[in-house]
């Protein structure tokens, strides 16, 4: 399938999804798929090799969750946000997040080092400056104070929080993306830490026949 027919149905799941993609940010999101492929044969940054599956299942998946968070910034009035992204892998959904909105600071964090060198190319030859990629382990960090700390497949929610909390500012949330509603994951959340479950949106993604969500996180005391 074409670059064209790509970029036509990436605008489609940008109109189902309430979020408009203009035709440079088409550009730069297929420029980022072209990397990814041209990556991945050589460094495996991800398992999915088909291009037809990278779009739905990582663009397509990433860009579900740009009206949300976009949503509660300016529900919170935060007008330079900064993001961060934590077991970011090959950039998602920070890359994504990046493109589509030029005025977030956006921080991909992985542990694995050609994933961030990855990012940083991506970063470069996009010329994303509000890009950043990091290579670390989450919580040796300095704390980011960031307004969203957001994962996508990254650990169970007491671990995500446990070890990303720190990098939430006073009112900030984690943000994560899950498939079913982790309701085992919520009550060891619950035990284990001061965070809790806000609340939980169900996310419908254009052409992925399965079940996504994300769930919203605040300290105890800061909902």
């Amino acid at each position: 399938m074409g670059r064209e027919q790509f970029g036509l149905r990436l605008q489609q799941a940008g109109q189902v999804l309430g979020v408009e993609i203009d035709p440079p940010k088409i550009d730069a999101l297929l420029a980022y798929l072209d990397q990814l492929q041209r990556w991945n044969k050589t460094y495996n940054l991800t398992a999915l090799r088909d291009p037809e599956q990278m779009l739905v299942q990582h663009l397509i998946d990433s860009l579900s969750v740009v009206k949300p968070i976009a949503n509660i910034l300016y529900k919170n009035t935060v007008l330079e946000s900064t993001i961060a992204d934590v077991g970011s892998g090959a950039g998602l959904p920070g890359v994504v997040l990046a493109i589509m909105h030029p005025n977030w600071e956006v921080h991909c964090i992985d542990a694995v080092e050609k994933k961030m060198a990855f990012v940083r190319q991506v970063s470069s030859v996009l010329r994303l400056r509000n890009l950043h990629a990091h290579h670390q382990r989450v919580e040796s960090m300095q704390p980011l104070e960031a307004d969203i700390v957001v994962s996508r497949a990254f650990a169970s929610l007491a671990d995500f929080a446990t070890l990303a909390g720190r990098h939430v500012a006073t009112d900030g949330h984690l943000v994560a993306m899950k498939g079913r509603e982790p309701e085992e994951e919520a009550e060891l959340l619950r035990q284990n830490t001061s965070w809790r479950i806000t609340h939980i949106e169900t996310l419908p993604v254009p052409e992925l026949n399965a079940q996504r969500c994300l769930v919203w996180m605040s300290r105890q005391g800061s909902l």
